[in-house]
């Protein structure tokens, strides 16, 4: 049986997909390498606790930035209500921190993120998770706001390999 190109890019992107997918139905929606700085630790030899917040940010900001959702004060967009992180492991330096950031299922205005961090030299064991809850406002009225079609497109889709 001759399968046609289309045929073989349909399972390339239907196997990308399922791979994108946690059995919770999080979407693998970004993932970015974050260089550990010397300033970066503490006293204590490894990463301050509020670094990690800031790796996390750094994931989600540049998610935000590649799906077109930029901050415009006249406009709609995303607004953390709440951050969280658990630790795990110390990250010390030096080494690269490995974001994988999820986006769980949308609600009419917010959805949740998640997001995993381990080291590009260890990448099997996860140092610290975290996530936040976006909700979606209208920063002229400083209410929420349905999500936007593009940020329920951009939720759903998966990390592009």
């Amino acid at each position: 049986m001759n399968r046609t190109s289309e045929d073989r890019n349909r399972n390339a992107t239907n196997q990308a997909t399922d791979e994108s997918k946690t059995d919770d139905g999080r979407t693998l929606v970004f993932e970015i390498d974050i260089p550990i700085r010397w300033g970066d630790m503490d006293a204590m030899g490894h990463v301050n606790n509020t670094v990690y917040f800031r790796y996390l940010e750094e994931a989600r900001i540049q998610w935000f930035d590649s799906a077109g959702f930029r901050t415009d004060p006249r406009s709609d967009g995303p607004v953390i209500v709440n951050a969280r992180c658990s630790f795990i492991r110390e990250l010390r330096y030096p080494g690269t921190v490995r974001c994988r950031l999820y986006a769980g299922a949308a609600g009419r205005s917010s959805f949740e993120t998640f997001a995993e961090l381990s080291r590009t030299d260890d990448p099997e064991t996860v140092y610290a998770e975290g996530g936040a809850k976006v909700v979606w406002v209208d920063y002229r009225n400083r209410k929420s706001t349905p999500l936007s079609e593009a940020a329920r497109r951009a939720i759903v889709t998966p990390l592009a390999r």
